[in-house]
């Protein structure tokens, strides 16, 4: 039976460096799993494979959309459903890496059949939540979907305006939409969560932020700085590079707050991942012994 390798885990924790490892010993493909990483331009802030990292094993979906293109993990899922059964005609095994908890679930669980949203109801909603705020929205949910209201992360923007425009595209409430069922797949599928002492993983978030300091993100974030209001750089690092562009942060408060962000994200992973009863822990030093055990 053809298997799927997922390795995954919070930010920072060293997925990149296992996942290469991992398919160098298996000889296979790596498929990102990275909702950041598939767009060009960004590559220090979201911490892409570097070209040396990919000339050491075939990596697929990593920079390959502009950011003014719009992805989404259904668009994901189907993506890698498609190039799956070629992959496997290589070989028994694919790895998947990435953090992106939805892109992660899309292709182990299967996304629930939303309808494809239109430039219009995309560009109505988000000139209401520019010109009204994200409380109008929140409003018009709990009139329009009840149910999902008191399900959704109501701090989270991308999780209510996606809410919305379901709601307006379909015309029906989006948590009648989620079904919840997973999908049969034709091939097995091994969990592996990386993670580390959390002061650890701190301490290689904080260190991995000097590092991309160091590489350029401010240049990078320059670089891209005209197109802030897209929704691929709606994110930890260009945001607060763009604040501090802005004049609203000054340079030390950016870094400080970039840092703090990122963990704070991986903790929201962590809480994510630990729900799945599916996934094998382990650190990233004993990521191939563990899968080992498994295949």
């Amino acid at each position: 039976m053809p298997t799927l390798i997922v390795i995954t885990g919070p930010t920072g924790v060293g997925k990149t460096a296992a996942a290469i490892e991992v398919a160098q010993q298996l000889g296979c493909d790596i498929i990102n799993a990275d909702s950041r990483q598939v767009f060009k331009g960004i590559p220090i802030g979201t911490a892409a494979p570097t070209p040396e990292e990919q000339a050491l094993v075939h990596h697929h979906f990593v920079q390959f959309k502009e950011l003014d293109e719009y992805y989404s993990a259904a668009q994901f899922e189907a993506d890698v459903m498609a190039l799956l059964p070629s992959l496997f005609k290589q070989g028994d095994y694919v790895v998947i890496c990435g953090g992106s908890m939805m892109y992660v679930d899309a292709v182990c669980r299967g996304i629930d059949q939303i309808p494809d949203i239109s430039d219009e109801v995309r560009q109505a909603v988000k000139q209401e939540w520019q010109e009204q705020g994200l409380e109008s929205l929140l409003k018009e949910l709990q009139r329009f979907d009840p149910i999902y209201y008191e399900q959704v992360d109501r701090l989270n923007p991308k999780r209510v305006v996606h809410a919305i425009e379901v709601c307006r595209q379909a015309g029906v409430p989006y948590s009648s939409l989620r079904t919840g069922q997973a999908k049969p797949r034709p091939f097995d599928i091994i969990k592996i969560g990386l993670n580390i002492e959390r002061d650890l993983l701190f301490d290689r978030i904080n260190r991995r932020v000097d590092a991309m300091i160091e590489q350029g993100l401010e240049i990078e974030a320059r670089s891209v700085y005209h197109l802030r209001h897209l929704n691929s750089l709606n994110t930890v690092g260009y945001k607060e590079m763009f604040a501090w562009f802005d004049g609203t942060m000054d340079h030390h408060t950016a870094i400080e707050r970039i840092k703090k962000n990122t963990r704070v994200y991986a903790k929201k992973q962590l809480t994510w991942f630990k729900r799945d009863p599916d996934i094998t822990w382990c650190t990233p030093h004993d990521c191939f012994e563990t899968i080992k055990k498994h295949i």
